[in-house]
């Protein structure tokens, strides 16, 4: 039986400037969210103390919304906002390592404007791509809890419910991974989660008739040790560019 849905989320208005508010109601809904108060703990500590580099940034230290095309055929999840990253600017891969491998391979692809993501404001658009998150604070030691991302589930079926035009998804990680099988097993599109399983490259045909593609998660972990490189990187995104049918 698939489990039961988490809460509505917890909102504070109050806490979020009246101009990230504007607009789309999924946003608003996923930057007021207050539900885990482990997460808000964190993320707020971190923006209050800030890393050496960060001493003059005011971090948005709030959950943290997808971004991108609106009329996006690809659908890139990743873990969760950094805590010195997204956390700091609010937008995700934005100001971190992971952000500086993977953005240069999307604007390569036609992807994305810019090779370089730095802050929420800095001009780079998504074609044809939505980034988002299965979790959307920042979670201590980047691993989130259970009910964490059970939490965060609702968030991510409004946001993917907005994008009727997603053609491919790629996870970026284990974790991603499996909470995007979980929201399809919540929604009935799988009957299990053991008959996809997580590798480097692997992909699937969903039964709803979307691509399901598999990537190691572009941390410095990763990148750093050489078990994810540019090339393999790029394959994964040469795949889901083919399949979407975007140039």
């Amino acid at each position: 039986m698939p489990p039961k849905p988490p809460s509505p989320p917890v909102l504070s208005h109050a806490l979020v400037p009246a101009d990230e508010l504007a607009g789309n109601p999924t946003r608003t809904a996923i930057i007021a969210c207050q539900l885990c108060s482990r997460l808000r703990t964190y993320c707020k500590g971190i923006g209050e103390i800030r890393r050496r580099a960060y001493q003059d940034h005011i971090y948005w230290a709030r959950p943290v919304p997808g971004f991108g095309d609106p009329k996006a055929r690809v659908l890139i999840l990743g873990l969760a906002p950094g805590a010195h990253g997204a956390n700091r600017t609010g937008r995700p891969f934005t100001g971190d390592g992971s952000g500086d491998f993977m953005y240069p391979v999307l604007h390569e692809l036609g992807f994305a404007s810019k090779p370089r993501a730095v802050s929420r404001n800095d001009g780079l658009k998504l074609r044809h791509a939505w980034i988002a998150s299965v979790v959307r604070c920042a979670p201590p030691g980047d691993k989130p809890l259970p009910q964490e991302i059970r939490n965060c589930s609702a968030h991510l079926a409004r946001e993917i419910s907005d994008l009727p035009r997603i053609r491919v998804v790629v996870c970026l990680g284990k974790i991603a991974w499996d909470g995007y099988l979980a929201h399809l097993l919540h929604i009935g599109v799988i009957a299990r989660r053991s008959a996809y399983v997580f590798t480097h490259g692997a992909e699937y045909t969903l039964p709803n008739g979307l691509h399901l593609l598999a990537t190691y998660h572009p941390s410095l972990r990763n990148t750093n040790t050489g078990r994810l490189d540019r090339i393999m990187f790029t394959r994964i995104f040469l795949r889901a560019r083919e399949i979407a049918g975007v140039a």
